[in-house]
């Protein structure tokens, strides 16, 4: 009975070995819009955005992840390098709020099990899906028509670091391409507002999170056996 009760201590603490650890933490940040009014640039965050998130880490190189991150949109067409943009003065104000599911990918081994300080660069993809204001442009300014909601794919390039045993904080830029053009107002849905609609009809808008990570890493050590 004793070695029976030993080999199944044994083969707990393999299954523990490899057990995963979860993290959860806050995201603060910027955002931006990328479209058919303002500026250009594709990182140049200008509002405000905050988020949360939560990884379960499967692996020192992989984590799913899950997270809530919500957010400004704005701009201006006085703003923009664009002669014809910055003639014609349209700005928009929107938001979004966003609810992401996907797949975390470490270049470098990230394994949260041991306490040695850790750094890797990573990506982030997988599908969002956000609700935003359907809105249109009248008088060079944008007026809210109705809620929508629609999804993006996300596309998020960052470098985290452990720098205490239980805190991990990273900074990211994540880009989001939508399945809708009318972040700006510049191509309402709404059939009433068809002679309001301008701009390129063929590319989808684009929206960016730029900012800080900080989570709280806890779960099972790889397995007490070996304290």
């Amino acid at each position: 009975m004793k070695h029976f009760l030993f080999y199944i201590l044994l083969i707990f603490c393999g299954f523990n070995a490899y057990s995963q650890i979860n993290e959860l933490g806050v995201f603060v940040g910027g955002t931006n819009y990328i479209g058919d009014i303002g500026p250009t640039d594709y990182i140049a965050p200008n509002e405000p955005s905050i988020g949360i998130l939560y990884k379960w880490n499967r692996s020192p190189r992989h984590a799913y992840r899950f997270s809530y991150t919500q957010g400004k949109l704005s701009s201006k067409d006085i703003d923009s390098d664009v002669p014809s943009r910055n003639l014609r003065g349209n700005s928009f104000e929107n938001s979004v709020k966003e609810f992401s599911a996907g797949l975390e990918f470490n270049f470098m081994d990230f394994d949260l099990h041991d306490g040695d300080p850790k750094i890797s660069p990573y990506v982030y993809s997988g599908l969002s899906y956000f609700i935003y204001d359907e809105i249109y442009i009248l008088d060079n300014n944008s007026k809210v028509d109705y809620q929508d909601s629609t999804f993006a794919i996300p596309m998020v390039l960052g470098v985290k670091a452990r720098l205490f045993r239980n805190f991990i904080i990273g900074a990211e830029v994540g880009f989001r391409y939508t399945f809708t053009d009318n972040l700006d107002g510049s191509n309402p849905e709404n059939d009433n507002f068809e002679s309001l609609r301008f701009g390129n009809k063929n590319s989808n808008d684009w929206y960016v999170f730029t900012g800080l990570t900080l989570t709280y890493t806890f779960g099972q050590n790889p397995c007490f056996c070996a304290e």
